[in-house]
């Protein structure tokens, strides 16, 4: 029996831009019952930063966004409090990383623990069967494979894929990604049409409970006397000391900023917490073919034997590169690339693709050759 839309309640994570509030207004057209939730996860006092910086998710016009958008299509909107949730599980494993001289990826912790963690939670406990949010991503089920398979949004300048990896199979069988067959031009002109407060509202870019894109600054609000604890530690080059550095937490692979003047251009190539150490080199030296990744979730296949020839990307705006990935020991995964990849970072993401289709993901733990 077909099972009628308005039968169907989507809650939909409603961070106040456009992008969440188009995909609220095509469910609501598609006559589903929709439930908006905006979460709160930090407090801009608490962060630093510029507080009023009225692009993020999280301040009060956003809130006020999202309310006058639902009250426009005509259905509820709730603001849930999670900061707490937040704090213990994103920022900590934020601060954690940069203190072992990794460079994270909050936004793949966010989407699995706290957007598909604690909303999926609430929003079922308000009766809701799906979540929705403005990512653009797609989702479709395989009924040869039993899995519902994550892929990429139709718009590759928009594709958001990349940080939804390590969403589980439960959580993806009960989510809806309405954007994922747009591109933002028609995002946009979707809201015009709706008529959406929000249709022009400029987009954020940066980490959003980092809002001045100083992570250097939040690193040493957060953690006493940082500064003075890492500070002055040895700039290496080929067993060399050729300088003193303002903190290992402070730098990252490829970084040429803050390292001083030499002969040629240099650029971060290692760093050593344990030793408070930055090793530099020239740009040849950022070049590797291969890592070993894990914390490895499984999407759009439930295993590996053997290897498999695919295509994988280590950060958000890398294209896929041409791969072997294959099984180690511990659950881990290693892909090895065709062509050497310029600054592979220990903590980021590898998500390996079949053409569209995201078919694992894990965190960069070590990378060689």
């Amino acid at each position: 029996m077909k099972v009628d839309n308005k039968d169907i309640t989507v809650a939909v994570g409603m961070s106040g831009g456009v992008d969440s509030s188009v995909a609220a207004a095509l469910l609501v057209k598609e006559g589903y019952n929709v439930i908006g939730i905006t979460m709160k996860t930090y407090d801009y006092m608490e962060v630093g930063g510029n507080i009023r910086n009225e692009g993020n998710c999280c301040d009060q016009s956003a809130v006020i966004d999202a309310h006058t958008v639902a009250d426009k299509l005509g259905f509820p909107h709730y603001v849930m409090n999670y900061r707490e949730e937040f704090n213990e599980v994103v920022i900590k494993n934020f601060i954690d990383e940069y203190m072992k001289g990794r460079t994270p990826n909050p936004c793949v912790i966010c989407n699995r623990e706290i957007k598909w963690g604690a909303l999926l939670k609430k929003a079922e406990e308000l009766g809701a069967q799906y979540i929705a949010t403005g990512h653009y991503a797609r989702i479709r089920y395989n009924e040869k494979s039993s899995r519902y398979i994550l892929s990429r949004g139709k718009s590759a300048e928009k594709d958001q894929s990349y940080a939804l990896w390590a969403v589980t199979q439960d959580s993806l069988s009960k989510t809806m990604f309405p954007l994922g067959e747009l591109t933002k031009p028609e995002v946009r002109a979707l809201a015009e049409q709706y008529g959406l407060i929000n249709a022009r509202k400029q987009e954020s870019f940066e980490i959003c409970f980092v809002p001045d894109d100083r992570y250097e600054r939040f690193l040493n609000e957060r953690i006493p006397n940082l500064q003075e604890r890492v500070s002055g530690g040895d700039i290496m080059q080929n067993g060399k000391v050729v300088g003193k550095h303002n903190g290992y937490p402070f730098y990252t692979i490829g970084q040429r900023r803050n390292i001083g003047a030499h002969k040629q251009k240099m650029y971060v190539t290692a760093i050593e917490s344990q030793t408070n150490t930055i090793r530099i080199g020239p740009d040849a030296e950022l070049y590797h073919r291969t890592l070993i990744a894990d914390q490895v979730n499984w999407s759009g296949i439930a295993g590996l034997e053997g290897s498999l020839r695919v295509q994988a990307k280590v950060r958000y705006k890398d294209e896929g590169t041409d791969a072997l990935v294959s099984l180690e020991e511990s659950r881990r995964i290693r892909v090895t690339f065709d062509q050497p990849k310029r600054a592979i970072t220990p903590g980021q993401s590898v998500v390996v693709y079949d053409g569209d289709d995201l078919l694992c993901g894990g965190v960069i733990e070590q990378v060689m050759d």
